[in-house]
């Protein structure tokens, strides 16, 4: 899995992206519990959803209810208004959530979003660097869980915040 980006004479950018069979990890992750299976994928032993790679992001943390993401917005991820697009901070955010709840987790256990509210308190570029972006879990039920979640670049400035619900699903 890798990501790479090259800028050609005339202007035109290229970026070649290469990722493993996702199903590797999700048919794992059904005999782990939500811990063992990230930090599987921390270490590497399990590959990491491509959209991490996409996203440009890698784990930095996993703790019981507690996730942290790095991730460094870039050129590609720019909008027409040359300012990263709101769907990184949102993916990056979601993701982070998500895995907060699934660190909590038994085998056997899955979850998908319901909900997620967003609220973007600056913009992100190309020249912010890397952003850490940590999703805590707020509740576990039986049923739903929720997580909060914040991106903040290397000196404690908030970029995006945002809160999500999960539903919680046995796995057949």
């Amino acid at each position: 899995m890798r990501s790479t980006s090259a800028r050609k004479q005339n202007g035109t950018r290229t970026r070649t992206i290469s990722w493993q069979d996702p199903m590797t990890t999700a048919i794992a992750s059904a005999e782990l519990s939500g811990m063992e299976c990230l930090q599987k994928m921390m270490s590497g032993e399990l590959p990491p959803p491509p959209i991490m790679i996409l996203m440009n992001g890698k784990f930095a943390k996993v703790s019981e209810g507690r996730v942290v993401f790095v991730a460094e917005p870039s050129e590609y991820h720019f909008n027409p208004l040359g300012s990263v697009h709101g769907g990184f901070a949102a993916t990056l955010l979601d993701t982070a959530m998500a895995c907060s709840i699934h660190s909590c987790l038994s085998a056997g256990i899955s979850y998908a979003t319901l909900e997620i509210k967003i609220n973007y308190v600056r913009p992100l570029t190309d020249k912010t660097g890397p952003v850490h972006c940590e999703g805590t879990a707020v509740h576990i039920g039986g049923k739903i869980a929720t997580a909060e979640g914040r991106i903040i670049d290397r000196d404690g400035n908030l970029y995006a915040h945002g809160t999500t619900t999960c539903l919680l699903m046995r796995r057949h």
